[in-house]
């Protein structure tokens, strides 16, 4: 198996806080151990369901997937940093989740405590093959990386029993999950155990979604319920309006659809089903052409947790769940493995260094659901507001971002590197040491850079054997004049740029080495004319960093400031002592003067008088880690 070694200035730091801080603290709040915070009961379901203790079900009807995540992200922790300690601690986890499956191989602790009689009765609302995906995905990273198989063998005989279940036979329920999930993690299934049940069945799940009648209608009526659903549009939400292969936009529950929009890549590539790699397509550039923040956040409606139309990304009240950027990384990354094109890896970094990471502090122990481009802290008390929040909170009832946000950065190192036959891929510039297999050879490849503050990436390849393959490396879309050498002589970049990538084709031998450099300018961006909150506006960007302006730096009332769009006006500069080591943007802007304004006067025919003032930008990620305040992206233009 290829081996990758993270030696990052930047990830490092995040996987050193996840293992260290996260995921004790996340186990903490698990077993309900974090004081006053939201109880989470998730570990207590399951000892429940074990008959290891007594009591009602508490939480959401999803709250084994918070388990779920964690184990997951400990797994991956465990590939970076072994700890006895850890594995024993997720090994008598595993045998509780053993010890709570029934002797059919169903697993779900709400309706083992809760409804017995009544599993499979609503898949619409009640999570059930959503929690086993989680469940299913952690158990295939479990066994990847400990080579333990007890997890494995739970899960196997778990999906065994929905296979059985679920499918086209008259005998079997012909429906699909509400919240998609087990489509994918029935694909890892699958590469791990080579069994095609389990691609069937995600295919299964696939195809059968929007076609009449619905099977929602049918369970619904089932269960005799007359009651009509939150969302106006139900099949819309849940991305069963028509067909997956015939859908022309993104809408309904943003991480539903982007789940199944990842379901839908793998089952391409595993198929090569045309019509699948062109729904895939159609989607993705709706979604990142159209529906997409400029931090990576999508998803920008408060109700339902959805899309909402084209163009429509206010900031204020934007959603933007950090969940819903974690899974853009996931479709990224698959729609990458379908065809390597830039587009798809500058949009995965897009959101790893901007809207995932805003969803945890600096020290892993508060987190946002909701990552809004501009708070003024006063109007999050409005009940159009009610979902923004100010600062970080220790925990949520709904919590499932912190436990998929741990399990995302400890899989950082996955999202590197693909590779086809004799091609190596570099997606990401991150510090690692690897072994890869290339050409039938094990190739050493080494990356040394201070990404994301410096564009300098040196590569260093060592292959077994003197042979000949391709390696192909990403020129990210915001670089405008990067320089390529390659053991020193420098590469015409045009002539071997394609969708992207330099590919470099020659015969490598040890001691080669490959230095590119991508000179980070700090841009002045703007948003399409459609997007009707940000005219007369720039969001400032240098590098794969989006930047903000917080109140602690600049004062408050940030909408009054105002920045020259004809001159260069800022200077970068790396401060180790801000916000855990950033580049900082620093230079003149203006604010408007507001002295002539009379108290009692609201409305005047007025002039705009501006002052020029001393700006400070920091990266968005890395907002209300030091006083809560007002925070802006967007700023006027002068």
């Amino acid at each position: 198996m290829d081996k990758i070694t993270m030696k990052d200035s930047f990830w490092n730091n995040y996987l050193q806080l996840v293992k260290e801080e996260v995921i004790p603290y996340q186990w903490e709040a698990l077993n309900d151990r974090i004081p006053n915070t939201e109880p989470s009961r998730a570990i207590k379901n399951f000892k429940i369901a074990a008959g290891e203790a007594e009591g009602k079900f508490y939480g959401m009807v999803f709250q084994d997937s918070d388990v779920a995540k964690w184990l997951e992200a400990v797994a991956y922790s465990l590939e970076h940093f072994p700890d006895q300690k850890l594995e024993e601690t997720a090994d008598e986890l595993i045998n509780l989740l053993e010890k709570a499956q029934l002797d059919d191989g169903y697993l779900n602790t709400y309706y083992t405590v809760a409804e017995p009689n009544n599993r499979w009765t609503n898949v619409r609302d009640n999570h059930e093959l959503y929690c086993a995906g989680h469940l299913i995905e952690a158990a295939v990273t479990y066994y990847r990386v400990t080579g333990k198989d007890k997890f494995l063998n739970v899960m196997c005989k778990y999906a065994d029993y929905i296979v059985d279940t679920f499918g086209e036979e008259d005998s079997k329920i012909h429906g699909y999950p509400g919240h998609q999930e087990i489509e994918l993690a029935l694909v890892k299934l699958y590469d791990v155990t080579g069994i095609e049940k389990y691609l069937n069945l995600s295919k299964y799940f696939i195809d059968e979604r929007g076609r009449q009648p619905h099977y929602f209608d049918i369970e619904k009526e089932a269960r005799n319920d007359k009651n009509a659903f939150f969302y106006p549009k139900e099949y819309e939400y849940h991305q069963a309006h028509q067909p997956v292969r015939g859908q022309e936009k993104a809408v309904g529950h943003s991480v539903r659809a982007i789940y199944m929009y990842s379901a839908m890549a793998d089952l391409a590539l595993k198929t090569n089903d045309e019509s699948l790699i062109e729904a895939s397509k159609r989607l993705w550039n709706n979604v990142t052409s159209q529906q997409m923040y400029i931090t990576g956040g999508v998803g920008s409606e408060e109700f339902g947790e959805s899309f909402s139309f084209d163009y429509d990304l206010p900031n204020d009240i934007s959603y933007t769940e950090t969940c819903a950027s974690i899974a853009l990384v996931f479709w990224a990354k698959r729609m990458l493995d379908l065809h390597v094109n830039r587009k798809y890896a500058d949009v995965m970094e897009k959101a790893l260094y901007n809207g995932t990471i805003s969803g945890m502090s600096l020290d892993g122990k508060s987190f946002f659901y909701v990552n809004p481009l501009e708070v003024f802290p006063k109007a999050t008390e409005r009940h159009s507001h009610h979902h923004v929040k100010p600062v970080r909170q220790k925990w949520f009832n709904c919590a499932c971002c912190p436990p998929n946000l741990a399990r995302l950065i400890s899989s950082i190192h996955h999202y590197i590197y693909s590779k086809r036959e004799d091609q190596l891929f570099i997606h990401l510039y991150c510090g690692n040491e690897s072994s890869i297999e290339v050409n039938n050879q094990i190739v050493d490849i080494e990356q040394k850079t201070d990404y994301p503050w410096d564009g300098k990436v040196s590569v260093f390849i060592n292959p077994t054997y003197q042979s000949e393959f391709t390696i192909a490396l990403r020129l990210p879309g915001w670089c405008d004049n990067p320089f390529l050498n390659v053991n020193g002589e420098e590469m015409d970049i045009q002539s071997i740029e394609q969708g992207g990538y330099v590919y470099i084709n020659r015969t490598w031998k040890k001691g080669d080495s490959i230095e590119l450099l991508l000179p980070m300018s700090v841009k002045q961006m703007k948003a399409h004319p459609l997007v009707r909150q940000n005219i007369g506006k720039v969001a400032l960007q240098r590098g794969p960093i989006i930047y903000c302006l917080e109140e602690i730096d600049n004062g408050e009332n940030l909408q009054q400031i105002f920045v020259d769009t004809n001159k260069n006006y800022l200077d970068a500069e790396f401060d180790s002592e801000l916000l855990g080591g950033v580049v900082k943007l620093f230079g003149t802007a203006y604010r408007l003067d507001t002295s002539l304004w009379k108290e009692d006067c609201l409305y005047a025919e007025s002039k705009m008088n501006l002052t020029p003032i001393e700006v400070k930008a920091i990266p968005y990620y890395s907002w209300c880690n030091r006083k809560p305040g007002e925070m802006l992206v967007w700023i006027n233009e002068k």
